[in-house]
């Protein structure tokens, strides 16, 4: 990452600023773009750890925006007390309900949280899964808005009466900000709720499901100047700095700073890996629903053809739990044990359910192996390579899957995001797909929230000039595939794990279960 140098004086160039929150951590980023160059320097970076409360699992919104206000006055120092802009990113589905005077009513319920178990197969029996794709072009999964209002109306829940407006998290941030009640494009179309082709809210499905349609607030496309900022982030600041919406999506700005072409697919590789490829218009055909691929709104007028596939998550599971055990372990000896562990001996999907919100993640890994007559991974090292290669071969299954559907012959993935550092999982992608691997930017969601901001400006054209910039500002490296046996690994990983599984199961179509 490129860095302002620390000389006390003022930078020269738009000095920008890019709230990024991700479901584990978030950040401030300061970009600063001299007319050539785009350089960003990360001001503070804080936790975003779900609180559980009477047997529910929140989002600690309020400390999450305590959080947000100091980092932007962090970045405002860095910049020599001058940001003209703020920009905010985050992940999607999840929301918050305001009432009739603007007030949060309570902190968003995390979509881990257990409250849309069983949702989605009861709404399809109300509203076909086919009529559900073809209306909003969302991969089905329980996790989705659509679902988690469904439970509140199943269970008369009184914050829908009090309710007068929806708002995503990045939106909810936005109107801390700024004062608009407005949800971005590419964000309502993580929702289930968006008809991508009317451009607007999916009322008739919503009213069918018995969902207040009145909650859902005006859209506007990314790069909208939503006002200036008000309240504590303008006493923070100590002038006017206006507030831009991105792509508020976090995914949609990491594609923003992807220079795409026709046959390159993207993995924006962290929590989750999102695989997908970039098309004009949604892609609605029966073929995309049984691949249970979803169509997610973009910069400039594009959507996203994706799938989403749980990412480096599990890594951290694994950290997590033999921290608990009393050994710590750093990305970098977690990796050099997995790169001297064997190759190929035991594989799993994934997007297992029992994954999802494991109480061991190790111990769960191993004993899936065992249930499958697989060879039982031993130490750190061996359940990382399991792990690693089943990201990569699900990867490679997406791939394949969008080149049937979009009818394109992929030569390239380009990997962004957090999972770039990891170079294992980029190699194996490579040797999986058997394609080239372009791995960077790192700060792919921070940079790509930076330059829609300078589009918003006027600094750059639009999504071309932008990527261009991005180019030119940031290196990166490519991977080539090297030979291994893994066409036959990818016969055994799709045998076990991609092939049809029921309409409506949590994960879909594809013998998979829950995926963000």
């Amino acid at each position: 990452m490129t860095r302002t140098t620390s000389t006390g004086s003022r930078p020269t160039g738009r000095r920008l600023a890019a709230v990024d929150l991700g479901a584990g951590s978030g950040r401030v980023v300061l970009g600063v773009f001299d007319g050539e160059r785009l350089r960003v320097e990360e001001a503070h970076r804080f936790p975003n750890p779900p609180v559980r409360l009477g047997g529910t699992l929140h989002w600690d919104l309020l400390r999450l925006y305590g959080e947000v206000i100091a980092g932007l006055g962090r970045a405002s120092r860095l910049a020599g007390g001058g940001l003209e802009s703020i920009g905010v990113d985050a992940w999607g589905v999840d929301f918050g309900l305001l009432d009739a005077r603007g007030r949060l009513l309570a902190n968003p319920v995390h979509y881990r949280d257990r409250r849309t178990r069983g949702v989605l197969e009861r709404v399809c029996t109300r509203v076909p899964a086919e009529e559900l794709f073809a209306t909003t072009g969302i991969q089905l999964m329980p996790i989705n808005t659509l679902f988690q209002l469904v439970s509140m109306v199943e269970a008369e829940d009184p914050l829908l009466d009090l309710a007068r407006t929806l708002l995503t998290i990045p939106a909810l941030v936005q109107r801390f900000l700024a004062g608009p009640a407005l949800c971005e494009f590419t964000s309502a179309t993580t929702t289930q709720c968006y008809d991508p082709r009317r451009r607007g809210w999916a009322t008739p499905l919503l009213e069918r499901l018995g969902v207040p349609t009145h909650l859902f607030p005006e859209v506007v496309e990314p790069g909208t100047v939503l006002g200036e900022v008000v309240g504590e982030a303008r006493e923070e600041l100590g002038g006017r700095v206006r507030v831009i919406a991105p792509a508020t999506h976090d995914t949609g700005s990491a594609v923003a700073a992807v220079p795409l072409a026709d046959d390159v697919a993207y993995i924006s590789c962290g929590t989750w890996s999102l695989v997908g490829v970039e098309v004009p218009e949604p892609v609605l055909t029966r073929r995309a629903l049984q691949a249970n691929l979803t169509n997610e709104g973009g910069v400039g007028g594009t959507f996203r053809l994706l799938k989403n596939v749980t990412g480096l998550w599990l890594l951290e599971e694994c950290r997590r739990a033999w921290a608990r055990s009393g050994t710590v372990y750093d990305h970098a000896r977690l990796l050099a044990l997995a790169e001297a562990a064997p190759s190929g001996r035991a594989l799993i999907d994934p997007d297992d359910e029992r994954f999802a919100a494991p109480a061991d993640l190790p111990s769960e890994v191993r004993s899936r192996c065992r249930e499958t007559g697989q060879p039982e991974p031993h130490g750190p090292g061996e359940v990382v390579r399991v792990i690693l290669e089943s990201l990569a071969l699900r990867h490679r299954v997406v791939v394949r899957r969008l080149e049937e559907v979009s009818g394109r012959r992929l030569s390239r993935v380009h990997v962004v995001g957090g999972g770039a550092r990891n170079r294992l999982l980029c190699q194996l992608t490579a040797d999986a797909c058997g394609l080239p691997v372009r791995v960077g930017p790192v700060e792919a969601t921070a940079i790509g929230n930076l330059v829609v901001q300078a589009v918003a400006l006027g600094e750059l054209s639009g999504l071309a000039e932008a990527r261009e910039l991005v180019r030119r500002s940031f290196p990166s490296r490519e991977l080539e595939p090297r030979a291994g046996a893994w066409d036959e690994l990818a016969r055994r990983f799709e045998a076990r794990f991609g092939g049809p599984s029921r309409p409506g199961a949590p994960g879909g179509f594809e013998g998979r279960d829950e995926a963000s």
